[in-house]
């Protein structure tokens, strides 16, 4: 099938794909659970990825970041990686519990080439489920051999010890370290710093008009204007694989204001690293 291409609009700054919902690991903060994850979802075959994520055209500076839950657990992960248009850049979002050795064998450092002030692969280290020597050993093996990789973290209350010293040792081996808020309720205390505080956690739903900077794709090819709708399986508006789909830089009504998910309405640094992007833009519908 000789799909056309879909263009993003110029103020995008995020692509995802999220090539499974599963995970390896099970954290007990994971942001992903926050609004009802259903993590048993059909995944796009490796050829199905590719032929979809290939049809995506935007500025040169914006990846595509592969994902999940996990997404190294794919089966055809190794294939996607390598058959994306050489001239489209990508990210990868792992917690890296892999072998560093097999990834570098089948995976060329120049894959995850670089024009922007933050690592391609980004490496979740959760100590609640995680090894720090280990993590740590994995991460400097990619390091050294030519790969752009950093290692970040939940900045959560109770492994402030831990954040610590990950910190220390990346700082000794010169790789990237950088921590992130813990999103949602911790103990009856919220966290994350919010553009609209009112969108979360909310008994009351609101109706309102929404616009997206990103291009959240799920893993049965399904299209999201945002996390939640992504994470609960309703709204998509449209799929990768359909060769009409275009996409509408459009405010669209919402229902859902008020249970947004955490990721969607949390002001955090641009791709450029600029603090005080917020992925959506909301109007009240009057």
């Amino acid at each position: 099938m000789n799909l056309p291409q879909i263009h993003l609009p110029a103020h995008y700054n995020y692509i995802g794909a999220f090539l499974s919902l599963s995970c390896n690991l099970s954290c007990s903060y994971c942001i992903n659970h926050l609004v009802g994850l259903d993590q048993k979802r059909k995944l796009l075959t490796a050829s199905e990825w590719i032929e979809g994520l290939n049809r995506i055209s935007s500025q040169t500076d914006l990846p595509i970041s592969l994902q999940g839950g996990e997404p190294s657990i794919h089966p055809g992960f190794l294939k996607i990686v390598n058959n994306i248009r050489p001239d489209t850049r990508i990210d990868l979002l792992t917690n890296i519990q892999f072998d560093p050795f097999e990834f570098m064998k089948f995976i060329d450092s120049k894959r995850f080439d670089r024009s922007l002030p933050y690592p391609a692969i980004r490496v979740s280290y959760h100590p609640e489920t995680m090894d720090l020597d280990e993590t740590l050993s994995k991460v400097k093996i990619l390091h050294d051999s030519g790969y752009s990789i950093g290692i970040f973290t939940v900045d959560h209350p109770d492994t402030k010890s831990q954040t610590q010293m990950a910190q220390e040792l990346c700082h000794k081996h010169g790789i990237t370290f950088k921590t992130k808020e813990l999103l949602g309720k911790y103990q009856g205390k919220l966290y994350g710093t919010y553009h609209y505080p009112d969108s979360i956690f909310q008994k009351d739903l609101k109706r309102v008009q929404c616009k997206t900077s990103e291009l959240l794709i799920s893993p049965e090819g399904n299209i999201f204007r945002c996390h939640h709708d992504l994470y609960n399986k309703v709204t998509p508006i449209g799929h990768i694989l359909d060769p009409e789909f275009k996409i509408e830089d459009i405010f669209r009504p919402c229902d859902f204001y008020g249970k947004c998910n955490p990721c969607d309405v949390k002001l955090k640094n641009n791709r450029f690293q600029n603090y005080g992007h917020c992925s959506v833009e909301v109007k009240q519908d009057l």
